[in-house]
């Protein structure tokens, strides 16, 4: 079963949109979209595992020009 995480992004003034391009690239992106309120994008992502899960988080989106910081809500079923 895949391991979804609820991506919250803060980004830098004007950089939204291409944020969300590279977001869109991702192979484990399963939606993305900008959002109002505290954060400026909302990414749902989708792996495997957990790890794979942290890494692209890490690796990949913290490393998109223009993401100041995340934050990563996992979703628990039951």
């Amino acid at each position: 079963m895949a391991i979804r995480a609820y991506l919250l992004i803060e980004a830098q003034t004007g950089k939204g949109n291409s944020i969300l391009r590279d977001l869109l690239a991702l192979s484990e992106t399963v939606q993305a979209d900008r959002v109002t309120g505290p954060y400026d994008l909302i990414c749902i992502l989708e792996s495997d595992d957990l790890d794979t899960l942290g890494d692209i988080v890490r690796d990949t989106v913290h490393k998109i020009p223009g993401v100041n910081r995340t934050m990563s809500c996992l979703r628990f079923t039951s």
